[in-house]
């Protein structure tokens, strides 16, 4: 069997207590699991349980106390252009316009291209999120939230990394520009084999977006328990797939994690807990019927007259 393309083993962060003697904070530990390339994976678990720690430590933005975190093969110590970042905040260099955030990146993967060859690459990727008529001459300042998110995902896309991460990329911009720029991430990753890591609190998005959902506890003593697959098929549109059989299935399934089990199975008692997340997985009602060689029922529909 091969190695994931990214695997998280055994990581742990803990923090010595302001007091002298006191016990140390275990945020997280025996944290594992792992990604395979081009595969798209969310993360959800309530505030505190070490979403953004584990996303820093991918990034090589911090040092988890215990563990080892492979990537493609190789030990990730430390920052590099093979992994991109996508902050909530934008983390835009204000004194630049648009395309030179862009550009600014790529001249730093790419230093023997000619300013020409940079400025090209660096278009192509403003145009691919809509960001093009001008916009892309603007300073962060005088761009909304949407765009300078949109900025912030094409600069990550254009260094070409191999691993994407996106901490709550989405969460400070109103429902419609989410969903637009939702439609414009998908639409980039689907022409590429790039690995995709993110956290979200949303339960929607995740589904909307991810092929896996990975559950936290809570903290203290968090860990990843499980990984959900969500088994709706690609391309998705966000107005059929809440009609996929499957769909609510996997919604409920993750509701009811974060609204019950999150908290039951969090506790130091979990702590020995070992080895990879509990996988679940929802049959494909077509397979189950065509075991019971029954027809497939529709899907009830409400509608108006």
């Amino acid at each position: 069997m091969t190695a994931p393309f990214l695997k998280i083993e055994q990581l742990a962060q803990r923090f010595p207590s302001p007091d002298k003697g006191g016990d140390q904070l275990t945020v997280f530990e025996n944290v594992n699991f792992g990604i395979e390339k081009g595969e798209f994976v969310c993360i959800i678990g309530h505030s505190g349980c070490g979403k953004s720690t584990i996303m820093n430590v991918l990034a090589g933005l911090g040092e988890a106390s215990e563990g080892v975190v492979v990537m493609d093969g190789r030990e990730v110590k430390g920052p590099s252009l093979d992994r991109g970042v996508v902050f909530q905040n934008y983390s835009l260099l204000p004194w630049l316009s648009a395309l030179k955030n862009v550009t600014f990146a790529v001249r730093a993967r790419h230093p023997g291209w000619s300013k020409e060859e940079v400025k090209a690459h660096s278009y192509k990727y403003l145009e691919l999120v809509g960001l093009t008529g001008g916009a892309e001459h603007r300073k962060p300042s005088q761009l909304s939230g949407g765009m300078r998110q949109r900025v912030s995902i094409a600069r990550a896309f254009a260094i070409q990394p191999k691993l994407l991460l996106l901490d709550e990329p989405f969460g400070a911009l109103d429902a419609l520009t989410r969903g637009s720029i939702q439609d414009e991430l998908l639409r980039i990753w689907q022409g590429t084999d790039l690995t995709v890591f993110m956290i979200t609190h949303d339960v929607d998005e995740a589904i909307y977006l991810a092929d896996r959902v990975l559950l936290m506890t809570n903290g203290p003593y968090a860990r990843v328990a499980e990984s959900v697959e969500v088994g709706i098929p690609r391309p998705r549109s966000r107005d059929e797939i809440v009609e996929h059989p499957n769909y609510y299935k996997v919604r409920n399934h993750l509701v009811h994690f974060l609204a019950r089990r999150s908290k039951e199975l969090a506790g130091k008692e979990h702590a020995s807990a070992n080895g990879q997340p509990e996988t679940v997985r929802f049959p494909d009602p077509q397979d189950e019927a065509s075991e019971r060689d029954e027809p497939v029922r529709p899907t009830l529909r409400a509608v108006n007259e």
